[in-house]
């Protein structure tokens, strides 16, 4: 049977690697963000991603440089990459929004949609599925939501101030922006020039019904590395995993 979606799906995708990481110190002073290795996992958090983006049907990815390019740029030409790399780096700071457009215009497609994730993201869920989603909105951006876990156990009680149980660590009643997206090929040239299209872009579309929320499946694996007990959390999560 012929897939009516497959055809909408992407096959490229730009990465925001270009972050400080000022958080994760002392792992990044000598290598970006996405350079960082979880521990035991013999992979750095790119590594990762593009092995991912490649499982999902994606063969193109741009690479948004910043702090320290060129430790990124030499470890992409060194290894046996899945999917074909485009690096690019900012001349001035341009902002989230505009670093974002200055990279999807070197996708090899620009008439066609595309992924993008930032460059501290560990994941693993079904893109496919959150393309089928984005077009079966008419969405012109789709965020994926994640529900992170709350770093204290919490305490149920009763209408009677009775505790009535302990959970250790519950995911959070609010779902929040997990940093992947899918966008429709007129996106690019919706984003500011300059600046940050978390609070031009994305608040138009949500105004006008043209952007669309995915829920990440419960049970797929999310986290975000910004400081380093997120690098030892995720390091004995995945391991209980068996990543």
């Amino acid at each position: 049977m012929t897939d009516p979606h497959a055809a909408s799906r992407p096959v490229q995708a730009v990465i925001l690697a270009g972050g400080q990481g000022s958080r994760l110190r002392p792992y990044t002073d000598d290598r970006p963000k996405p350079m960082v290795e979880i521990p035991g996992t013999g992979t750095p958090i790119i590594g990762h991603q593009l092995a991912w983006l490649a499982e999902e049907g994606v063969t193109d990815v741009v690479v948004s440089c910043g702090h320290l390019a060129e430790v990124l740029q030499k470890w992409l030409d060194a290894t046996d990459l899945p999917v074909r790399v485009t690096t690019v780096v900012e001349t001035e700071p341009l902002g989230r929004g505009g670093g974002l457009r200055y990279a999807a215009e070197h996708l090899p497609h620009p008439d066609k949609p595309w992924y993008a994730t930032n460059g501290d993201i560990w994941t693993r869920f079904s893109l496919r599925d959150l393309a089928d989603f984005h077009t079966e909105r008419d969405a012109v951006a789709t965020l994926a939501l994640a529900r992170p876990r709350i770093p204290w156990g919490t305490v149920k009680t009763d209408g009677f101030g009775h505790v009535t149980d302990f959970i250790e660590a519950p995911p959070m009643p609010y779902e929040v922006n997990a940093g992947v997206y899918v966008f429709s090929a007129e996106f690019a040239k919706l984003l500011p020039e300059r600046g940050d299209h978390e609070r031009t872009t994305f608040p138009r579309l949500a105004r006008e019904r043209r952007l669309a929320g995915f829920p990440i499946p419960q049970g797929a694996y999310w986290r975000a590395i910004d400081t380093a007990k997120d690098l030892s959390e995720a390091a004995r999560e995945l391991a209980a995993l068996g990543h």
